[in-house]
């Protein structure tokens, strides 16, 4: 056939003059009109037109006129022989003869014509109602605009049509502008687990909400037309001096906030970083840490960034320049402070500070002095950790009255109660952790103070527990022998000494009872306790197992006192007294972002740490101590916790398996730099600012190094500590800086759980593993999907990552190993928790153990637990020489919803569907799920982060 071109209206003359053109049709509103056989023909050709890509719809060749002719001809035959004609089953014809004719292609376009149609109608349908009662249009292409701008951010611009059809599908006919922006969000969410990029996409829009109602002081539909980036500067040089002075004549702020030049400061803002944060970090700021007035949010990330900077450098010097440095370091998410940082720095309270821990003594007075102490500590944030060793027994004769103790389980209770009651000053959960020695004589009752059977009167489901275990009892076990349990008033000391002293006392308590000098006492075999121990951890995710020797033996202040006990998280192990109540006051490294073309960046990294060092060292003078005992101690001994996040990124930026020897060689060689450089840093700082009070007669005053420290533990011990005592850098440096200048701070490192301060900077928590793949992530904000973004980029460099692939993921709930079309190399660096042997996590937290002063919240991951598996785990960990253990983890109940795929398609089952019913519903194996997900902080185990 010819090429030569005709117009589209000659096209339409072609067709015949079908009697169909004198029926009528049927409207969508009920609404009859005359049948017009011409506007086929203009849908077809515009579907075909759309496949072809023609320059003008005007102009086809021949033979495409010919068919788009032949195809309305059929369609009219087929309206003719109708008795009645609606629009709808008039379209369904339309795609029925493109089928048939075989233009598959065209027919998509029809279809995708008639959907865009469908939107068009739908939004003109829907309403907005404004605050005012105003009903407006919606403002569909200011949608779709708002929508490209912030996917164009990220590469996803073509996405913005498709994003708007789904938002105006799922809304009803009247919607407000907060449901409008609602849906917006669920649109975007849903696209994450596909396409990670979507939840900075979701978090810029939100930040947009942000702005116009802050910045341009609009609300609600205002979200439409967001600011460019030039209008974002000026209205933060704007607004950030109004919001400081109004925050402090509200009494929201410190007056003292006014002593800046705020203008200036506003200047050093950069609003592009807001990209840096994904949605979950920005829905967590907006939530729980932005401050707010009369319910509505007064602070934007820069600004928030900016008030905790301004609140550390209150007492500087040089105000303005080490503003800018603090909030360049936090605004770049390259350090974060620890939660109560954030919540109070600058504020009219500024109880900065995480962790409380502190002895109580045994005496009613003592008792509830503890209990008040903890009430009003947590108001303020801080997570708490009680040493209870102290208190008698049950059964132990009360001096004063000459009745009969009933042992530490009533006053649990109440503190259980209390730490409920307190829920620190509204924004989360109030949480408490109780310690108490292996040989306590409640210590069985203590074990099972958290199963959901017995008596409920001695159970305390809210509370904390963990056992501050001897080394002579480990070596009980390991000898199979029996255990003797005393109450405290009957040997005094025993909790006031440790190692070879401890263990000396011990047998000569045990003898006392043996010739009838001590009468409440109590033989158990120590493996038949050891047994119980870890029966209760796993069935009640409690008590955690922790060491009290290695915590005091490798202490640095062992010239001060004793450690009695740590902290909520297991990584503070401070010495406390009834005068002295421990303080630690915490931020992390974001180690993933110390990676630079795949090798740690010790220049950036040092940068970061003394810059973070001096940071934490100012919350010691800054901080409002809400006892005194808390001022003593931290005022004293100045002790600061610097820790680590993201260590999972780092391996993924290095291409690291988890579980491997490089990951162990990286966990001390990185933890080495970082020790290094803090203890300079805090060096420098007693240069500055004078020694901390106690340093004379400390272990860095005799010389010793925390590497130092592991040679003592094996002395006292006197079993091997197969950890290699290696270097990489030249510590001599550290030593005569020390000599010379003294440290500033008692302790300086321990590593934090960072749940919620890694949701904020969007990195892995702590030193933990992946979790999962792909999961959903529940805390007080909600639930937000996660999917590993490093692997989604690595199967997209590989041609892998599709809906089919995400179908699998979600069925394999998030392992790869099921998965044949994923290389071998690339299921080992992505391998999760529970794939990862506990052996891997336990040899690289005792690597970094060489180097930190203090310790570690080390969570353990079992897919499968037995009794031989615990034991075995946690006699590494005591053998290589760590502190503590946190949370030990099993496989849960609930896994990724499977609704939406076919479980069918993959062959096998997933380990948690154990067998299905005659009903074909799906049974759990709950053997699998009994030590919970999650603690009870809901959804955030980082109590004092």
């Amino acid at each position: 056939m010819s090429e030569t071109l005709l117009s589209f209206p000659q096209a339409l003359a072609t067709s015949s003059d079908s009697s169909a053109g004198l029926k009528q049709v049927r409207k969508r509103d009920g609404r009859l009109a005359r049948f017009d056989l011409a506007r086929i023909g203009t849908a077809i050709t515009k579907a075909v037109t759309a496949e072809l890509g023609a320059a003008a719809a005007h102009e086809l060749p021949a033979h495409v006129a010919q068919s788009i002719t032949d195809y309305t001809e059929r369609v009219a035959r087929w309206c003719d022989l109708q008795e009645q004609l609606a629009v709808e089953s008039i379209q369904d014809e339309v795609e029925r003869v493109l089928m048939t004719a075989g233009e598959h292609r065209v027919a998509r376009r029809y279809v995708l014509y008639r959907e865009s149609q469908a939107h068009k109608r739908k939004a003109s349908a829907t309403q907005v109602r404004l605050a005012s009662g105003e009903l407006t249009a919606l403002p569909i292409n200011a949608l779709e605009h708002w929508i490209a701008q912030a996917c164009e951010l990220h590469g996803q611009a073509p996405q913005a049509a498709a994003i708007t059809a789904d938002i105006v599908r799922s809304l009803p006919t009247e919607v407000t502008p907060t449901q409008l922006f609602d849906a917006t969000i669920l649109a975007l969410r849903s696209r994450v687990e596909l396409e990670p990029v979507f939840t900075y996409v979701a978090a810029k829009l939100l930040l947009d909400r942000s702005d116009s109602q802050l910045l341009q002081n609009h609300h609600g539909a205002a979200i439409l037309t967001p600011l460019s980036p030039s209008e974002r500067r000026a209205g933060y040089q704007r607004y950030f001096p109004e919001y400081v002075r109004a925050a402090v004549a509200r009494g929201q702020l410190h007056e003292s906030m006014l002593d800046y030049n705020l203008e200036a400061i506003a200047a050093f803002i950069v609003p592009e970083r807001d990209s840096l944060l994904a949605y979950l970090g920005v829905q967590t700021l907006y939530d729980r840490y932005f401050l707010a007035h009369e319910g509505l949010r007064v602070e934007l990330p820069q600004i928030f960034w900016m008030r905790i900077a301004m609140g550390l450098a209150l007492g500087e010097q040089n105000k303005l320049e080490r503003v800018k440095e603090f909030y360049d370091l936090l605004s770049q998410l390259h350090f974060t402070s620890a939660t109560p940082t954030l919540f109070n720095a600058g504020t009219c309270h500024p109880q900065l500070s995480s962790c409380y821990l502190s002895t109580v003594e045994d005496d009613l007075v003592g008792i509830f002095k503890a209990i008040q102490d903890n009430a009003i500590l947590s108001k303020w944030a801080g997570g708490l950790g009680n040493d209870w060793t102290n208190i008698r027994a049950l059964g132990a004769t009360i001096r004063g009255t000459g009745g009969k103790s009933q042992g530490i389980v009533p006053f649990l209770k109440v503190v259980s109660d209390a730490a409920v009651a307190v829920n620190q000053g509204g924004k989360r959960k109030g949480a408490v952790c109780a310690y108490l020695e292996t040989w306590h004589l409640d210590i069985e009752e203590f074990l099972e103070l958290r199963r959901t059977t017995g008596d409920e009167r001695r159970r305390t489901h809210d509370l904390h527990t963990a056992n501050w275990i001897p080394d002579l009892f480990m070596k009980r076990v390991l000898a199979r022998d029996t255990w003797t349990l005393f109450s405290p008033n009957e040997v005094p000391d025993l909790h006031h000494t440790y190692g070879r002293a401890f263990e000396q006392k011990y047998l000569d308590y045990e003898q006392a009872a043996d010739e009838g000098r001590i009468k409440l006492f109590r033989r158990v075999s120590a493996v038949d306790l050891w047994r119980k121990m870890l029966t209760l951890l796993f069935e009640t995710g409690h008590p955690w197992v922790t060491w009290k020797d290695p915590s005091n033996i490798r202490s640095p202040q062992d010239h001060v006192g004793v450690v009695h006990n740590s902290n909520l998280c297991t990584e503070i192990l401070l010495n406390n007294s009834a005068e002295e109540t421990a303080v630690c006051n915490l931020g992390s490294v974001n180690l993933g972002a110390h990676i630079t073309d795949g090798v740690l960046d010790l220049a950036m990294l040092e940068r970061t740490i003394r810059t973070a060092v001096r940071m934490l060292d100012n919350v010691i003078d800054l901080n409002f101590y809400p006892t005194p005992e808390a001022a003593n101690a931290n005022l004293r001994h100045r002790p600061i916790g610097l820790g680590l996040m993201g260590f999972q990124d780092a391996l993924y930026a290095m291409q690291i398996s988890y579980a491997s020897d490089r990951a162990v060689q990286f966990a001390d060689e990185s933890m080495e730099a970082i020790s290094y450089f803090a203890l300079l840093a805090s060096s420098e700082l007693a240069r500055e600012r004078g020694k901390y009070a106690s340093f004379a007669g400390s272990k860095w005053d005799r010389g010793y190094l925390p590497i130092d420290t592991i040679d003592l533990v094996e002395q006292e011990r006197g079993i091997k500590i197969d950890v290699p005592r290696t270097a990489q850098l030249n510590w001599e440096v550290v030593r005569r800086a020390i000599r010379e200048q003294g440290l500033r701070n008692s302790n300086v490192l321990a590593i934090a759980p960072t749940a919620t301060i890694s949701n904020i900077a969007g990195v892995s928590q702590s030193i933990e593993p992946t979790y999962r793949n792909l999961y959903v992530k529940s805390n007080l904000s909600g639930e937000f999907t996660q999917v590993n973004e490093w692997l989604v980029e690595e199967l997209k460099g590989l041609g892998l990552w599709s809906e089919e692939m995400l179908d699998q993921l979600k069925y394999y709930d998030g392992e790869l190993a099921p998965i044949a079309e994923i290389p071998a190399e690339v299921k080992e660096r992505y391998r999760t928790a529970f794939e990862i042997e506990p052996r891997w996590l336990i040899e690289c937290a005792a690597r970094r153990q060489k180097w930190i002063d203090m310790g570690q919240s080390l969570n353990l991951y079992l897919a499968a637990p037995s009794g031989r598996k615990l034991d075995e785990m946690y006699f590494l960990a005591w053998k290589l020489g760590l502190k503590t253990t946190y949370y030990l983890r099993t496989l849960a109940a609930t896994q990724v919803e499977k609704s939406t795929i076919d479980v069918n398609r993959f062959g096998i089952q997933p380990r948690w569907m154990k067998n299905k019913s005659a009903s074909g519903d799906i049974q759990i194996d709950r053997t699998l799920a009994s030590a919970p997900e999650v603690c009870n902080l809901g959804g955030d185990c980082e109590a004092c982060q």
